[in-house]
């Protein structure tokens, strides 16, 4: 971030980003004859040798099925994967185990809550969110107004990326019921001020749900700090497995809603006169789990943790103003997000070349961003482009890497004249 992450940067520890990177094996490899440079962070961040043998152990070791098995391998799978909810209770700094729902990833979290939840909205109620949410944070939403009737209305951001505070306020009212918005976007890099949103928020009487997707990985998230309803993201972001993610929820608002699928592990009893539901969580549990990748994102987080958020958010504010002193010396470079509070994320246009062509040349060259839409399609929309280039950062990325990744875009220029 440019501000947000150098206050929490300012006595960091310095990152030993090449010791860090002997962790994570992928990154010694090469892409068409080149060294591996990756910068596609944003879409899934690489994964260290601990949480690989974290899902390894797991499989040769004490592979079975989790709850109810009475057998010593069940106990142990059991005790890891819930020894997880703790590490995830307290990296977030909720309240409660209870309060930390395993779902298959952010998608999932907030598909729960729209179809849980959602059933209390009726026709002529409100859903705000934000013009910079990612494409999980806002069909979701528009599904659960086609059900009930409710209206969406969504809060614009300015040139620089930055929600417009005093419009968002202003569609707060009387009828809106639940807020959704990202703490983090991941097209612009915006950090939005999640603490006072939900705090206007609430005066209206709306409840707030944030998308985390990007910001775990980057900033401390204190749930019990933002006071937000629900709180949701995924473990592949966060140096962890994919199909694992989190939905917090405060107590008071998982006990009231219904379940979100019926089957196994969700309930007490049945009968074919009626069932019951098991407690919190697991009342939103249904089936088997990524028992696995439920591990793996319990090694992730203590990966993250080892290493120190402050450290990481230190080394990425450096990349990012790194590469941004570079964006802006770019000829025909247009960056796309210069919010203030931004993370390290660099999305960017060449004036005359489309982004699917820069980043092909860039993987010729080993380098891989991702090209497109990023799931935002109303952002690229506000901006008037079909798409961007979007390098995003990560703790084990380098200086040199900025380099060679502005290196490989000279070589566009240089193609396409």
């Amino acid at each position: 971030m440019v501000t947000a992450v150098n206050s929490v940067a300012q006595q960091a520890p310095v990152l030993d980003v090449m010791r860090r990177r002997q962790d994570f094996p992928i990154l010694h490899r090469e892409v068409h004859q080149h060294p591996l440079v990756y910068l596609d962070n944003a879409a899934t961040s690489q994964k260290p040798w601990s949480v690989i043998e974290a899902e390894r152990h797991y499989y040769a070791h004490y592979n079975a099925n989790i709850h109810r098995g009475i057998h010593h391998l069940s106990q142990e799978a059991t005790d890891a994967y819930e020894a997880v909810r703790d590490k995830v209770r307290d990296f977030i700094h909720a309240s409660s185990r209870e309060e930390i729902v395993f779902t298959r990833g952010t998608t999932e979290a907030i598909n729960l809550v729209a179809s849980s939840y959602g059933q209390c909205l009726q026709a002529g109620d409100e859903i705000l969110i934000t013009e910079m949410e990612h494409h999980s944070n806002i069909v979701p939403w528009q599904l659960l107004c086609q059900r009930s009737g409710a209206v969406l209305r969504v809060a614009p951001i300015d040139d620089a990326g930055q929600l417009i505070i005093e419009q968002f306020a202003g569609l707060l009212g009387p009828r809106t019921r639940l807020v959704g918005l990202t703490h983090m976007s991941n097209a612009l890099g915006s950090i939005n001020p999640v603490k006072a949103l939900v705090e206007l928020a609430h005066r209206s009487g709306a409840v707030v749900l944030v998308d985390g997707a990007q910001a775990v990985a980057h900033l401390p998230v204190d749930v019990a700090d933002l006071d937000c309803d629900f709180y949701v993201f995924s473990g592949h972001k966060l140096y962890g497995p994919t199909g694992i993610g989190v939905l917090y929820a405060k107590l008071a608002r998982l006990e009231a809603m219904p379940p979100y699928q019926g089957g196994g592990d969700m309930i007490k009893s049945v009968s074919f006169a009626g069932s019951t539901w098991n407690d919190l969580p697991y009342k939103f549990e249904a089936g088997t789990p990524n028992i696995a990748g439920g591990i793996g994102l319990g090694a992730a987080i203590d990966y993250v943790r080892n290493v120190g958020m402050s450290a990481i958010a230190a080394h990425e504010a450096d990349l990012l103003a790194y590469a941004s002193a570079q964006a802006k010396a770019f000829p025909g470079l247009s960056q796309i997000g210069t919010a203030r509070d931004k993370g390290a994320i660099l999305s960017f246009t060449l004036a005359g070349i489309h982004p699917h062509d820069v980043g092909t040349i860039l993987d010729a060259q080993g380098v891989a961003v991702r090209t497109g839409h990023h799931c935002a399609m109303p952002v690229m929309e506000r901006y008037g482009v079909p798409a961007t280039v979007r390098a995003s950062f990560a703790l084990y990325n380098t200086r040199p890497e900025v380099d060679a990744l502005f290196h490989g875009l000279a070589k566009v220029r240089e193609i396409f004249g």
